[in-house]
């Protein structure tokens, strides 16, 4: 059983910037492809935000595909993502996910609130 550890959810003010960080308990990252979701209140479906891939390669939502980028750190086995000019509408909480065939896990989540 792999637990996700995120952090570096709050407030921000509309055009904000802020970095959300996902550490592992294992190190997983060449082979598991990482990635963030996010989504609007409990019981709705998770979108995806960005994936990144053991080789590296990256994929986004297309929401995100200009203001976040999805970033490791192998050595500190730390995953992350950058969120800039963040609006009002990125209000959502923000969750973690591994995945590898069916093996599949999540973080607890964070909450990121942007006023306007």
């Amino acid at each position: 059983q792999v637990q996700l550890v995120e952090s570096g959810g709050g407030l921000v003010q509309s055009g904000g910037s802020l970095r959300l960080s996902c550490t592992p308990s294992q190190n997983i990252f060449t082979t598991h492809s990482m990635a963030w979701y996010r989504q609007r209140e409990p019981g709705k479906e998770p979108e995806l935000v960005a994936r990144i891939f053991p080789d590296g390669r990256t994929i986004y939502g297309n929401f995100a595909k200009d203001r976040f980028t999805i970033s490791r750190d192998d050595a500190k086995n730390t995953l992350y993502l950058q969120m800039s000019s963040l609006k009002p509408e990125d209000t959502r909480v923000y969750y973690c996910n591994a995945a590898r065939y069916q093996d599949i896990f999540w973080g607890q989540g964070t909450q990121v609130t942007v006023s306007s």
